[in-house]
């Protein structure tokens, strides 16, 4: 397990949980197969780890007592094969989702009162782990007056080259949006940023950071027809 980060204000501890998080949400999707096969229920107790380096790493729990951070849960892979897959891996969701808030307030034990206010409304910004893994989407809160950060009418590339708009960036901040939803990237949870490539899958229409299905602007001009990971791996089976 890599050591604690030396993490202390609000901006730093947030930037340490939500790579942290990346990490988790990519061993419970992206890199789910690899992850269940690590997850051998002969084995002792093993963890999931989130590193701040967006790495995960499926481990004994740290030898040390106390730890240098919060351990996340225990024998995580003794449940494997008693349960149905997908509860499985929501159940580790849900572990996890704890033990990134045990973290984030582990390191930020000495932020004031206000701070930790801030720290967990940026927080409660991101979908949970177990959102994503359970693809739920969280309603998108009414906007503040400092969050109005994207610009209205962004635009988003499909894989056909043409240029979607984003009708839900497009609403004016003074109106009520209890009815919409957050574009969420399908791998790794995060918001749309207007400033970042994406592509939609001509599927189950989710959307993705190019990043993290691997295509990039030039090769999605040569896609027709745009299959996400998920919806080739259910057409494989």
């Amino acid at each position: 397990m890599e050591m604690a980060s030396s993490a202390r204000t609000v901006e730093e501890i947030f930037k340490d949980f939500s790579a942290r998080r990346a990490a988790v949400v990519r061993a419970l999707t992206y890199d789910v197969d690899a992850f269940y096969g690590l997850c051998d229920p002969d084995k002792e107790n093993l963890c999931l780890y989130g590193h701040p380096s967006e790495t995960w790493e499926v481990a004994l729990p740290a030898e040390e007592v106390p730890p240098e951070l919060p351990e996340p849960a225990l024998g995580i892979n003794f449940a494997r094969d008693g349960m149905n897959r997908k509860d499985w891996l929501s159940l580790v969701a849900v572990h996890s989702d704890s033990w990134l808030l045990s973290v984030a307030f582990y390191l930020g034990a000495r932020l004031n009162r206000n701070e930790r206010k801030r720290l967990f409304s940026l927080i409660n910004d991101l979908p949970t782990v177990f959102e994503v893994v359970t693809e739920r989407k969280p309603v998108k809160e009414k906007p503040s007056v400092d969050s109005g950060s994207k610009s209205r009418g962004s635009i988003k590339r499909s894989s056909d080259g043409q240029m979607k708009s984003n009708p839900k960036l497009m609403e004016d901040s003074y109106e009520d949006e209890e009815d919409h939803t957050e574009t969420l990237c399908g791998s790794c949870g995060g918001n749309y940023n207007a400033d970042e490539f994406w592509i939609g899958c001509d599927v189950c229409e989710r959307w993705y950071h190019g990043k993290c299905v691997k295509i990039t602007p030039a090769k999605a001009d040569s896609i027709k027809q745009y299959k996400c990971p998920s919806c080739m791996k259910r057409s494989r089976s």
